[in-house]
């Protein structure tokens, strides 16, 4: 008998698995699922076709020809993942239909439990976007202010290793928020990607305080919710700075990790000619030709970034200000901070 649950039933142990066509996966998915597509995005075109030109009938019967080329692999797939965790196994596909059903009472009734979930990515997608209003009014957030380079990320992450509950919008966009924050990290988050990855930051945190890093509301191809990009302006603020060369050395470990960074580099300082000079923005390129990475970052920081922050840098008053020497030694501090100075009045 084939089992059917909502998502909100089943998040906290579960095991997802998608099986929609990498493409869908890609573009919006429930955030760790695994993908094991009934159809290849040619093979789902291949089976519309027959849907809208053909019959119903036709379609299932291409579909069904498809798949069960497919079960022995999908078998294996399955019994691995049985194997290697304790975690229910619950398949989704877009509303819950044909491809879930299909997979689910398949492996089902030779006695691997799969359940489905109910309704599929749109029911979970409309869960996600109902939630995020309700518990960002639970959320009691702690804002980290600072020029770029100073930080703010790698003290969120020591944060995060020493306890504290953090919700990282650069990590959930896959791009570090500034006009040249995509270097180096590859296809940035969809919308409903990063939205499903700020409910789960937002899902583990209900009544904690929760760090935060300042960010203006678009990151990447994202845009933080306003719901929330609101509350976070009544939350308690703190103020990190850093010497320049400290900002130099966090900006090159931030950077040119990648080998294309050159190549990335180059096409994005061109998108800087809205606010520079061709001659600076040549000189800029070349430097980046030269690898002479801290020449950049010193005068994009120095021109460019932190003329841009200064303004916004006023509109709060900071609950508490710091340097930032070693993002460990930082977020200590914070912590201390937060249980004894804050918590503790």
């Amino acid at each position: 008998m084939l089992i059917t649950r909502p998502y909100e039933k089943l998040k906290d142990d579960s095991l997802f698995i998608d099986v929609r066509s990498p493409k869908e996966h890609k573009e919006e998915r429930i955030i760790d699922s695994i993908n094991i597509p009934l159809f290849t995005d040619e093979e789902r075109a291949l089976v519309g076709t027959a849907y809208k030109q053909e019959s119903v009938t036709e379609a299932r019967r291409l579909g069904v020809e498809i798949v069960s080329k497919k079960l022995p692999k999908f078998f294996e797939q399955i019994n691995g993942l049985i194997k290697n965790n304790d975690k229910q196994i619950a398949a989704y596909c877009a509303r819950g239909g044909y491809r879930s059903t299909f997979f689910a009472s398949a492996f089902s009734s030779i006695g691997m439990n799969i359940i489905k979930i109910d309704g599929g990515y749109k029911k979970y997608r409309k869960y996600i976007y109902e939630s995020l209003p309700v518990l960002n009014d639970k959320m009691k957030y702690i804002v980290i202010h600072g020029n770029t380079g100073v930080g703010k990320t790698e003290i969120l992450k020591e944060l995060e290793k020493q306890g504290e509950k953090i919700l990282d919008f650069e990590g959930a966009a896959n791009h570090r928020g500034s006009l040249l924050g995509g270097i180096g990290l590859g296809e940035p988050s969809t919308q409903k990607n990063f939205e499903s990855k700020i409910f789960n930051y937002m899902d583990k945190s209900i009544g904690e305080y929760i760090f935060v890093e300042a960010e203006s509301r678009r990151v990447g191809k994202a845009a933080i919710p306003k719901f929330i990009h609101e509350r976070m302006k009544s939350g308690l603020h703190i103020y990190i700075d850093a010497d320049i060369e400290k900002r130099v050395e966090v900006l090159r470990e931030d950077y040119i990790q990648n080998k294309n960074w050159k190549e990335e580099s180059i096409k994005s300082i061109d998108r800087l000619n809205k606010y520079m000079s061709n001659e600076r923005i040549k000189l800029l390129k070349d430097k980046v030709a030269e690898n002479d990475f801290d020449y950049v970052a010193k005068e994009l920081m120095i021109n460019y970034y932190d003329s841009m922050y200064q303004n916004k840098s006023k509109e709060y008053d900071y609950n508490l200000k710091l340097k930032n020497t070693d993002s460990s030694i930082s977020a200590s501090k914070i912590i201390e901070w937060k249980n004894n100075d804050f918590l503790g009045k």
